[in-house]
């Protein structure tokens, strides 16, 4: 490749380092070049560095590099083919682009219909490293390599970073980031209760939180997985971390779902905590002290944290009793128990309330009762947390024609994963009726004793908003759960699409024709730059290739799988194109998954990355790569080119 004639960043840095005897001496070695590389401010993979440095070293014989090996490395790692073609394309001359070529390509393979003279010279301010270059408004190959390596070419658009979409809806008419047993950071028998679950949760912009309280010693709430092994926690200390940690991701509202096992007296602790702690960040009444006759918006609940626990009586009952000094008063309610749930019954026995039908149990089988009277469960709940209730009343689901007819706007459903896959295989067009009306909580099912967690998609379909997953189990499930959720700035509610707020709404996830508007899809594979090595290789060595996945509802679900580059982590090309159909463009998620390719049989995961379909950029896009436990791999990327229409 023809040598830039102006100098490249990295000699004004070399001519102006202390070390500048050790460079020109030819005596650097791999510390040195880390260090040099380092500041010349691009992203290196020290495992990737090394074995170059490597191969370099054993051709010379000695243990050091000399300025012109350095350059080759740099060259080697930094000056990627594939942007070299794109430059020298619309650069005439191959050296420099001009403001103007800049703009031509910004519009032509970027498909920035809006760039002008301003775009391009905010780009040449902010990445072309060469100053003389820069003062011509000009861009030289290192500028254009930084520009196209840099966020502003994610393939994740610029503007859905931010918050975008109406927030002044009725809270049912969004997903909302949910996370189940938010207190384990393990499995669901053994594991650890920790802080660090409600702590990490908030900061990934989950806005809904579970907590599960029971009695404690000394009349101290505390939190844990009931009938297991899992640690405790005080429920004071949960609720101090959810006070610090509660909008530092989004300023939007939170819902704290209390799976509440504790007799009345500690509930009025539980209650006591949550206002001394929660303080005005605390919804303890209704706005204007009015009942609504549909849910207030994420926007109008801003800074806000909700409980969502049973309630006695009414939202009505709760305003009358405003000012009223409720301590040492408790309700009861009545449930029916439904037979199909009792297997489902959020896998833990509640120590409260007794139910009659537990001694029934117990009395021997010989002659099962006849079925005549539903069996009922009494629940005591304290007055004073009952009040804490307001416009996320825990309701129990028994039909959804029961709830068309009799429940209010303030009360949501808890429906455990297995019973509500039944309802979307059999009953899809009522599973929307009834979420374009009321917020609906999908849990995992008791038997997920590791923590596992289920494809969160099937649920999203039918409009569920609160489909909670275990934030502590990497996995397929959770990289779906946060591509979803990097949406609309990532604040943990995304507004969802029409057809699922209208309540008229025809749409069957099953039967989409005619439903829907498709998109055209086109996606070129071109390359991946600094991927994490195998884990079989002592050097920086994969046979990587890449499968494209859409998730979405069932005619959407596809995956493309591209050819096996051999032994090459570091800079592998594809130039493979794959194009969908997707039917229902609002609902679907893409993921890019990037797989070592072990032996024919066997593929090890090496990086993924998963965004929604319409949250895509266009033109020329690199994808940053995250690990199994959701850390960015950066440099690792992928080279892509994405079309639609």
């Amino acid at each position: 490749m023809e040598e830039n004639k102006y100098p490249p960043p990295w000699l004004a840095f070399t001519q102006h380092h202390q070390g500048h005897n050790e460079f020109r001496n030819g005596k650097i070695d791999l510390n040195s070049t880390m260090k040099l590389l380092d500041k010349l401010q691009i992203t290196f993979d020290y495992i990737h560095v090394k074995h170059v440095f490597k191969k370099t070293v054993d051709k010379r014989k000695v243990p050091t590099i000399n300025i012109e090996d350095f350059r080759a490395i740099y060259r080697t790692i930094v000056h990627r083919p594939e942007f070299h073609e794109l430059f020298c394309t619309y650069s005439p001359n191959h050296k420099i682009l001009a403001d103007t070529e800049l703009i031509t390509f910004l519009k032509k393979e970027q498909l920035e219909t809006e760039a002008d003279e301003t775009t391009a010279l905010e780009i040449i301010s902010k990445y072309e490293p060469i100053e003389e270059v820069r003062k011509r408004r000009q861009m030289s190959f290192e500028g254009f390599i930084r520009y196209m390596s840099s966020e502003d070419c994610w393939i994740f658009r610029k503007d859905h970073r931010i918050v975008y979409q109406d927030m002044n809806q009725p809270l049912c008419d969004y997903f909302i980031s949910s996370s189940h047993n938010t207190y384990l950071i393990s499995d669901q028998l053994i594991g650890p209760s920790h802080l660090w679950g409600y702590a990490s949760a908030l900061l990934k912009g989950c806005r809904c939180l579970e907590i599960d309280c029971w009695d404690g010693s000394h009349n101290e709430p505390v939190v844990y997985h009931g009938h297991t092994l899992t640690s405790k926690i005080s429920f004071s200390s949960v609720i101090h971390v959810i006070d610090k940690y509660a909008f530092a991701a989004s300023e939007y509202p939170i819902v704290l779902s209390l799976e509440n096992h504790c007799s009345p007296k500690q509930q009025e602790v539980m209650a006591d905590y949550l206002e001394s702690i929660l303080g005005d960040k605390l919804l303890s009444s209704a706005i204007d002290d009015k009942v609504p006759t549909e849910l207030p918006s994420p926007e109008a609940l801003k800074f806000k944290i909700l409980v969502k626990n049973k309630k006695v009586g009414t939202l009505e009952e709760t305003i009358l009793r405003k000012g009223h000094d409720s301590h040492g008063e408790t309700g009861e309610i009545f449930e029916e128990l439904i037979p199909s749930e009792e297997d489902e019954a959020d896998e833990k026995t509640p120590i409260y309330p007794k139910t009659d039908s537990s001694k029934r149990k117990c009395e021997g089988r010989s002659s099962p009762p006849p079925r005549k009277k539903p069996k009922m469960k009494k629940i005591k709940i304290a007055i004073e947390l009952s009040d804490l209730v307001i416009y996320t009343k825990s309701q129990k689901f028994v039909s959804f024609e029961q709830s068309r007819d009799t429940q209010k706007c303030y009360e949501n459903n808890s429906i455990g994963e297995s019973r509500a896959r039944k309802l979307v295989k059999h009953s899809a067009p009522e599973f929307i009726a009834h979420t374009t009306r009321f917020i609906t909580r999908i849990y995992p099912k008791g038997t997920r004793t590791n923590s596992s967690n289920y494809n969160p998609q099937e649920f999203w379909n039918v409009g569920c908003q609160m489909v909670a997953l275990n934030f502590q189990t990497p996995g397929v499930q959770m990289e779906l759960q946060n591509g979803k959720f990097l949406d609309n700035g990532g604040c943990g509610y995304i507004l969802k699409p029409e057809f699922l707020r209208n309540r008229n709404s025809t749409f069957n996830p099953h039967k989409v024709a005619g439903e829907s508007s498709p998109v055209a899809l086109s996606i070129r594979l071109i390359s991946g730059h600094q991927l994490p090595r195998s884990n079989l290789s002592k050097t920086n060595k994969a046979d990587p290739l890449v499968q494209i996945e859409i998730y979405g509802v069932p005619e959407d679900q596809t995956k493309r799988q591209s050819s096996v580059v051999k032994s090459n982590a570091l800079s592998p090309r594809w130039n493979e194109t794959f194009t969908f159909t997707v039917q229902v463009p609002e609902l679907a998620l893409i993921r890019f998954n990037v797989e070592d390719q072990i032996s024919l049989a066997a593929n090890e995961f090496l990086g993924q990355y998963t965004l929604p379909v319409l949250s895509l950029s266009k033109g020329y896009c690199n994808i940053p790569l995250f690990s199994k436990a959701g850390d960015n791999l950066e440099p690792a990327s992928l080279f892509v080119y994405v079309w639609y229409y």
